[in-house]
């Protein structure tokens, strides 16, 4: 069968392939261990590796190749289980397609058009075979086994299930994987032995794909520091990116907290499918590549050529449509693509129905054509449909005049290509603070000053309107080649906003939502919370050699954008850095443009990197590194650490380079990072290392490399910026100069693109995928470090000890998440709140995991008393624990002694823990991060902390006759399922009943002897009567069955309390610790010591298990 186009590697395929039959653009090889032969001892290894167990699992055994003379790399475009498939395809290439390849000039070309023969051939083909993959008959019979094998929760969802073998050591397991929305789970059995793998991708810390000599292709997990091997997968790569896609979809819904509300196909965990995992990958990598918002979605793809006017040539690529745009791309992507507004097409017309050609018109008068389109008629038509051409009053005029002066378009169009030009085309609808970029206002340029900068300058803008006119102007402009050689020369002071809102998509952003910037402003400003504090402390850092932030104009506009930013994006909010992007912004676009440049920056561009962690920095450093690796080897040698780099690089990736960089010299890095994004950042950071590799190889340390590179920087100047001294920042001193030679920045990053511009963005993702996992575990064990060494200052468990609670609380927390999106535990959790408040468990959570962890039978599942406990420890009161209050409870009914845990017992049955309402709703949870922060309270309540003295037992309060019979109930319930269960139940019995006799003694030695009062003692000694055969009662249906201990009690209570409600009578702690003190049963079973390493490992068996049998 034919195979999407996938590199080879050849220094590994030689071992383990026979080639058959090659010519100059095709091999056919036969893998060693089958067919004549056998290969000898390689083939026989070959041959049982691909054998072992399972005939789906196998490597087939025939494949194509297709490579050229000149290159060293090879695609895989064909495979077959005989010999007699594979000769088809063979005989099939030598007809049809051999004889196009001597056309072309050069071998990119040729392997782009080999490359998308095959995938329209793989795309007939999928159009048949569809229902063949999607067996409801095996998919059920999968689902049972996955249900049988692993005993997940009920309610998992499996996506879809893959035969493979898993390397237990160095012998593989053939079985079976199974990937479902939170877990993936492989399962073998094979002569008697049985392999069961689970692994929850929240625990996932690598995943990415390796080769050796033995295992040519394999994918390798990393979880609880084990490394996992599965490999002889059939469908290796379509089998890694359905994984990829679930591990990054955990990672957002239980880490980032996602709620996915705008992609209905991952906003139910229960709901997810594979179909919809890859039409999201898809949406993504078309957003990403585009520049489109995010609530776009690719809806249809179709291949077709168009007529580049430029070229005079038909350029095969793909049509991309979503919801608001029509895209195309070249075939290679670099080439040319052009990005189609749906609010900017005219009309479409079908002028060739033998080459099924469409022409799309737009505004500015315009025409694309796109020929050799397969369903053609159906795609102007959805055009239409989209763009509401004939429902539109601005396209009232008559068919035959449309259809006239469309053709008219693409006779001139044809004709005169160097003619046609695009208007700008946007709608100022939007009433925007300020209407002016500040340098246009505090650097107004001279049309008469001629000097040789100014002349160079007008130079640009001549070339880059040459270039206008040949490609375009505005939202529907080609990007080629030539635009990306344009900006790597430098752009033009008066063209860099308007580049620069093209180049990021933010011009489609700001004319599909107008007035909204006004609208923020205006409910933004005069608002206080901590974001806003926080940007008026950093506003007068911002560029402050600038003159426009020498102003209150541009300190005014400053604060609009980062104000109204922070307010519509409260997870962002603030973050430092952001202030000094903006700044640039702001320089070179108006206001509302410099707004919506900044959206894309923070939610497109640079993702995750402004928050409370800046994973998204953090992620990026990590391919920083990688590419370090690949491409400056000599640099690694010297510096095995490369943490260095990290460290030293970070402000490059936060701030662009723009903290680092003289303002003139940094604008033309910005310059290239809006137009090819993080790679364009990567790139020249190769670039500063590669430029001072002998420097930083012969430094004796740290220090002394952070001194070469910060002199590197200051000596970076712009030769051809027309900027004034007053304008441009501050340098070195002419002594610093001297030593050091100035560098160009536009010699920086032509050097950067020519050494390092092979990097491909498709690489620089995958790679942003794979490390992000590391980054974000990594993060998460420093957080776990953290919170362990702070609790362990306060109880008695040691930190091995810890950590294993830690893992439990926070996988009961998961847990809650992993069937919905609104599990308390989500609802409320706050990213930006302290490391011990990260997890926290509701009360269903809490109850769950106390029962799997209690050193007593409490029968939780028939009482309140989880309840309470769960109320005790809370101490803000707002319906969640954090695992500091979690352990401490422990920590007292674990290791507590006799008095402290009976302290804790008398107050679960003190308000607030007894008194409040049993459903366990929360009642106070204030909405975080939005709200003025009250730093008086916080500091109020951390000094209480600190001056908190510790509790004695005179502190108690009295205990009433409710509350006691409740607590002599929760004894009863405790004692339950104890070998001395009978003697205890006597032991309560008798405190009790002495309790009350003593009450009873005291209550008559505090009577007066009235003679009107003499009827009141017998009341009172009736009273305590009734209290005692209350408890008695209580006791004799406690020893005979738990079950009806609750009810019975609750009964016996409730008559206690209305005949004693003519009286009042209470018991201090002190009376009844002194009571219990003289019973060794209750003495000894409390201080029982608690095998604390068997409850963890019985609980980290029994948590998953218990959820699923709920």
């Amino acid at each position: 069968m034919w195979l999407k186009p996938e590199e080879v590697l050849l220094k590994n395929a030689f071992k383990l392939w026979v080639t058959e039959k090659d010519n100059e653009y095709f091999v056919l090889q036969r893998r060693r261990g089958y067919g004549e032969g056998g290969g000898g001892l390689t083939g026989l290894l070959v041959g049982t590796l691909d054998t072992v167990l399972d005939s789906t699992s196998k490597v087939a055994p025939f494949r194509i190749l297709h490579h050229t003379p000149d290159s060293q790399v090879s695609w895989s475009i064909a495979c077959g289980v005989t010999k007699e498939e594979i000769v088809q395809h063979w005989d099939w290439l030598q007809k049809n397609i051999m004889r196009t390849l001597s056309v072309f000039d050069s071998s990119e070309d040729i392997t782009s058009f080999v490359q998308g023969k095959i995938r329209g051939l793989i795309a007939e083909e999928g159009k048949t075979s569809l229902v063949l993959e999607d067996d409801p008959e095996k998919f059920r019979e999968a689902l049972l086994r996955f249900e049988k094998w692993f005993e997940l929760p009920p309610e998992e969802k499996l996506v879809t299930y893959y035969s493979c073998s898993y390397w237990k050591g160095k012998v593989p397991c053939q079985g079976w994987l199974y990937l479902s929305t939170n877990f993936m789970c492989f399962y073998s059995y094979f002569l008697g032995a049985e392999v069961k793998l689970v692994i929850s991708w929240d625990e996932v810390w690598r995943l990415e794909k390796t080769s050796n000599v033995i295992l040519t292709e394999s994918i390798h997990v990393l979880a609880h520091r084990e490394d996992h091997y599965f490999s002889m997968l059939l469908h290796l790569n379509e089998t890694f990116v359905i994984m990829e896609q679930l591990a990054d979809y955990s990672i957002k819904r239980l880490f980032d907290k996602e709620s996915f509300e705008r992609e209905p196909a991952l906003s139910d965990p229960l709901q997810i499918t594979k179909r919809g995992l890859e039409a999201h990958a898809r949406s993504e990598q078309f957003r990403t590549f585009f520049r489109l918002p995010k609530e776009e979605n690719l809806l249809e793809v179709h291949e077709s050529f168009l007529w580049v006017p430029f070229c005079h040539f038909n350029t095969l690529g793909k049509i991309c449509l979503s919801e608001n745009y029509l895209c195309f791309a070249s075939q290679d992507g670099s080439q040319c693509h052009v990005i189609i507004p749906m609010r900017e097409v005219v009309n479409v017309e079908k002028p060739d129905s033998s080459s099924r050609a469409l022409t799309v018109c737009v505004r500015g008068k315009r025409a694309l054509r796109f020929s050799e389109v397969r369903d053609y008629q159906r795609l102007a038509n959805t055009i239409r449909s989209r763009c509401g051409i004939s429902a539109s009053p601005q396209h009232s005029a008559s068919s035959e005049g449309i259809r006239g002066e469309c053709q008219s378009l693409i006779n001139h169009f044809d004709d005169n290509p160097e003619d046609v030009t695009l208007m700008v085309g946007q709608k100022d609808s939007s009433k925007a603070v300020s209407t002016e970029a500040l340098m246009t206002v505090f650097h107004p340029q001279d049309v008469e000053n001629l000097d040789p900068k100014m002349l160079k300058e007008k130079m640009k803008e001549q070339s880059w309107n040459i270039h206008f006119s040949e490609y375009g102007r505005g939202t529907s402009m080609f990007f080629t080649k030539k635009t990306r050689d344009l900006i790597v020369r430098g752009v033009p002071e008066a063209l860099r906003g308007e580049l620069w809102m093209l180049f990021s998509g933010a011009v489609n952003d700001m004319a599909t939502h107008p007035g909204y910037y006004t609208e923020l402003v205006e409910q933004s400003l005069g608002t206080s919370t901590l974001a806003t504090d926080e940007i008026e402390r950093d506003l007068h850092r911002s560029l402050p050699e600038h003159p426009a932030f020498q102003s209150d104009t541009g300190i005014s506009a400053l604060r609009r954008v980062l104000t109204a930013y922070a307010y519509r994006n409260p997870k962002i909010g603030y973050c430092q850095a952001m202030n000094i992007l903006t700044s640039v912004l702001l320089l070179y676009a108006k206001e509302e443009e410099a707004f919506w440049l900044l959206v894309a920056v923070c939610e497109r561009m640079l993702p995750d990197y402004f928050n409370r962690r800046i994973i998204g920095a953090l992620v990026d450093q990590a391919v920083f590194e990688d590419l370090i690796r690949e491409n400056l080897p000599q640099l690694v040698e010297h510096m095995t650490d490369l943490s260095f780099f990290s460290s030293v690089s970070l402000s490059w990736f936060l701030t662009l380079f723009i903290s680092v960089l003289p303002i003139e010299s940094a604008v033309n890095v910005v310059d290239c990072f809006f137009y090819d994004g993080i790679k364009a950042i990567l790139q020249l950071g190769l670039a500063v290392l590669d430029y001072n590799m002998e420097a930083l190889i012969s430094c004796s340390d740290d220090a002394e490399a952070v001194t070469i590179l910060n002199k590197f920087f200051d000596n970076v100047t712009n030769k051809d910026s027309p900027l004034p001294p007053t304008v441009q920042q501050a340098s070195v001193s002419n002594n610093d100069k001297a030593s050091h030679i100035s560098v160009d920045i536009s010699e920086l990053i032509r050097e950067a693109y020519e050494k390092y511009g092979n990097i491909r963005s498709e690489e620089v993702e995958s790679s942003r995928k794979r490390n992000k996992l590391y980054v974000i575990q990594t993060l998460e064990d420093t957080t776990k470090q953290n919170v362990i060494r702070v609790v362990s200052q306060e109880v008695r468990f040691n930190v091995s000890q810890l950590d294993e609670l830690y893992n439990l609380f926070k996988r009961q927390h998961f847990l809650s998440c992993y069937g919905t999106m609104k599990s308390p535990a989500l609802l409320h959790h706050d990213p930006s709140l302290a490391y011990l408040e990260q997890y926290q468990l509701g009360f269903q959570q809490f109850s769950v995991l106390f029962s799997l962890l209690e050193p007593w039978a409490f029968c939780t599942t028939k009482s309140t008393l989880s309840l309470w406990i769960s109320r005790l420890i809370d101490e803000n009161q707002d319906g969640l624990v954090n695992f500091k209050e979690f352990c401490c409870a422990l920590d007292t009914l674990y290791s507590g002694s006799f008095t402290n845990k009976l302290k804790f017992l008398f107050k679960l049955h003190l308000p607030p823990a007894f008194d409040l309402p049993e459903d366990g709703v929360i009642r106070k949870s204030p909405e975080r991060g939005r709200g003025k922060v009250d730093l008086q309270a916080y500091l109020k309540q951390w000094q209480n902390e600190i001056l908190k003295k510790e509790e004695t037992i005179k502190d108690l309060p009295r205990i009433n006759q409710t509350q006691f019979i409740q607590f002599s109930k929760t004894l009863y319930n405790i004692f339950h399922g104890d070998p001395e269960e009978e003697t205890l139940y006597r032991a309560v019995a008798h405190v009790t009943s002495l309790l009350l006799r003593m009450e009873e003694v005291g209550r008559r030695l505090q009577e007066p002897s009235s003679p009107s009062e003499s009827k009141k003692p017998a009341s009172s000694s009736s009273s305590s009567s009734t209290a005692a055969a209350a408890a008695e009662s209580s006791t004799e249906e406690a020893s005979t069955t738990p079950e009806s201990s609750d009810t019975a009690s609750s009964h016996n209570s409730q008559d206690a309390g209305a005949d004693l409600s003519e009286t009042d009578w209470s018991f201090s702690f002190e009376q009844v610790l002194a009571s219990l003190l003289n019973e060794p049963s209750i003495v000894t079973f409390f201080e029982r010591p608690v095998d604390v390493h068997t409850k963890l490992g019985q609980a980290r068996v029994a948590q998953l298990k218990l959820k699923a049998s709920k």
